[in-house]
């Protein structure tokens, strides 16, 4: 019957016992059987294993309801004006009963609309959203409930891990068990952020519409409900009909979940609210985390307070705000050409004071600061510390060096697109950026030199002491190329940059004020003068010429590390330091971007606008060599490329003795 029963054992197989003899299928199902209880047991094993590791760094999730002055700071620019207020607040801290009841349900209804009936995981969301990730084949939808978002929001980093997802969802399983389901949502609509470095629905109502919470209209609540998602996309104040739109989704849901009719939805539909334009950038955020992380060290133990804190700070929001035009609008339009996918812009004072700072294109879609945490290449925006060692070895302006291929020891470096020009002056291959002369000057004063110029001027990052120094292959942040430019901006002096003026409570007391400079005098006025004279060649006549503007003397250096992957412009006026980068977060090269392009072109465009209304006045190098009355230096057409026998007759005696009175005088 059976074709195994008919085979006769062979000589190695086991002796035949009279019923221990099983048929293969009953084997099968045992073994199968088996197979599953040992796979159970080995997941419920190593559940239990990845379950203790993610709880063992859960937070606590106590006293969420308390008030906290540690956690309730505003933030206000320069004139006072509102750039964010941030935390628990006292009066910002509104209870969901307290409110209309349209606005808990706007945001159930788009956020969360099963949120009465889970227990902080919503099953049924979670396999819809991995169903059409899969289909998509890729992060369409979420699955997140309110009480994940709110466990995100207070304890965890916004990173994608599974061992974040894990402890995600812990955390919303222990606040269900804790807190009211009433309570979650209040804790949620208080906390989430908004855009425009608004976080809560008391400072979002202020912000956007001036009036409390507890007033808001049905289509105020739900424009506010569903900018949640992507809060500068959907921001009432920059893009009043995006969010009108997506209002208008928010509104659907609501019907759709019936806490709305057809007719409530047709009247607010119609409905255009009037917004306030009173109000900070979207690309604020930088700024205020910056600020944020700044607050202890000044302000000392914030737990032992029992008020909130107030910060007044050096940000402009006009000028914010025009810096995170010419960046995003640049990008927009050139980066998908370079393969520029981000940037980042630093606006500082020559003494320091941080006006303006993006830390990429859009702070929603990523917090990560890249004017202040990144580190990338500066390129040729670094040879200003070169040429000012240069010059203090001895070298000037004038002098003449061959521009031509070049070698140390193994490392040939080449000119951008291999040309050599021949024998020209100091000033010519700065402007135009040589990289042939940078690498023999190194090699003149030594990387250790330079290294510690740099250092002098307020560059932080550790530099790699090689010859490779002069092409600017050591990483540093865009926050300290710009800090570094400040001393040549203010006439050679060195800052240490700063965004906060004082920290004070709400009551009045001090907690910080700031005082005194940066770190004094760190190259002579008669460098800096150089310096500034050779900077202004760059833009009028060499690499960063687009940067140039058309009522005032402008100084500055292109930038473009290897393979594309780093493109720089960094200049100053009288008024202002600005550096702006653009690169790729994954270190990935452009498409042959360059500082001389985009980066001079968002510079040019951001001061055009910062500068309108500030006086055009000399630089302080140039006031400098005007008030020494040096002339002569300008008769001796120092600043040309060397063409000719004519040069030699050049009087090298009297620049030398002219630049030692110079020096005499200061």
């Amino acid at each position: 019957m059976f074709a195994w029963r008919k085979k006769p054992p062979s000589a190695h197989s086991a002796p035949f016992v009279k019923g221990a003899a099983k048929p293969p299928g009953r084997f099968r199902r045992i073994g199968l059987g088996y197979s599953l209880l040992a796979a159970a047991a080995w997941l419920f094993l190593l559940g239990g294993i990845f379950g203790s590791y993610a709880l063992n760094d859960l937070p606590n999730t106590a006293n969420l309801l308390v008030y906290e002055a540690k956690n309730d700071i505003t933030i206000l620019d320069v004139e006072g004006r509102l750039i964010a207020r941030r935390g628990l607040t006292r009066a910002g801290n509104v209870a969901v009963e307290d409110l209309p009841p349209y606005v808990g349900r706007a945001f159930i209804a788009i956020e969360d609309r099963r949120f009465y009936w889970h227990f902080g995981i919503d099953p049924l969301g979670l396999a819809r959203a991995v169903i059409v990730d899969l289909w998509h084949m890729s992060f369409v939808q979420g699955g997140s409930t309110i009480t994940q978002q709110l466990a995100k929001n207070l304890f965890l980093q916004p990173d994608r891990t599974l061992k974040r997802k894990a402890q995600e969802a812990l955390l919303a399983m222990q606040l269900e068990r804790r807190y009211s389901k009433n309570e979650i949502l209040s804790l949620y609509i208080n906390r989430v952020y908004f855009g425009a470095g608004v976080y809560g629905i008391e400072g979002a109502s202020q912000r956007f519409f001036s009036k409390s919470a507890r007033a808001l209209t049905l289509t105020e609540a739900a424009i506010l409900a569903g900018s949640v998602k992507a809060p500068s996309r959907y921001n009432p104040a920059t893009d009043p009909d995006g969010a009108l739109a997506r209002a208008g989704v928010v509104l659907q849901a609501m019907e759709r979940s019936g806490f709305i009719d057809l007719g409530e939805r047709q009247l607010a539909q119609t409905t255009r609210p009037k917004v306030s334009r009173n109000m900070a950038t979207p690309g604020a955020g930088y700024f205020v985390d910056h600020v944020i992380s700044q607050i202890p060290a000044f302000a000392g133990r914030l737990d032992e307070l029992s008020e909130r804190l107030i910060v007044d700070t050096t940000l402009d929001i006009d000028m914010q705000a025009a810096a995170e035009r010419a960046l995003t609008a640049g990008l927009a339009r050139d980066g998908p050409a370079l393969n520029a996918g981000q940037g980042a812009m630093v606006v500082m004072t020559p003494d320091g004071a941080l006006r303006a700072h993006v830390g990429g294109r859009s702070y929603d879609d990523s917090p990560f600061d890249r004017a202040v945490d990144a580190r990338r290449q500066p390129g040729s925006a670094f040879k200003v510390f070169i040429y000012l060692a240069a010059l203090e070895s001895g070298h000037r302006p004038s002098d003449r060096m061959f521009d031509g291929p070049v070698s140390i020891g193994n490392w040939a470096p080449d000119n951008y697109g291999g040309n050599y020009e021949g024998e020209m002056t100091l000033a010519y291959a700065l402007a135009h950026s040589s990289n042939s002369v940078a690498v023999q000057l190194i090699g003149e004063v030594g990387p250790a030199q330079v290294a510690r110029v740099a250092h002098r001027l307020g560059i932080t990052s550790m530099l790699q002491e090689v010859p490779a120094l002069a092409l600017g292959t050591s990483e540093i942040s865009p926050m300290e190329l710009v800090t570094g430019y400040a001393a040549f901006a203010n006439g050679g002096t060195a800052v240490i940059p700063y965004s906060v003026l004082r920290i004070r409570t709400a009551s009045g007391v001090v907690l910080y004020e700031r005082h005194g400079s940066g770190f004094g005098r760190v190259m002579s006025p008669a460098r800096n003068a150089e310096m500034t004279d050779m900077l202004v060649l760059t833009v009028t006549e060499g690499t960063g010429r687009a940067a140039r503007l058309a009522d005032r003397p402008v100084a500055g250096k292109t930038g473009t590390s290897q393979d594309y992957r780093d493109a720089w412009f960094v200049g100053f006026t009288s008024n202002l330091v600005t550096g702006v980068w653009i690169g790729n977060d994954d270190n990935t090269p452009m498409e042959r971007a360059t500082g001389a392009g985009l980066p001079a072109r968002i510079f040019n465009a951001f001061m055009t606008e910062a500068e309108a209304d500030l006086p055009a006045l000399p630089l302080a190098g140039t006031r400098y060599r005007l008030a020494a009355n040096v002339a002569v230096e300008n008769q001796l057409n120092i600043y040309t490329p060397i063409t000719g026998e004519a040069e030699e007759t050049r009087n090298r005696d009297l620049i030398g003795a002219f630049q030692n009175l110079l020096d005499s005088l200061f």
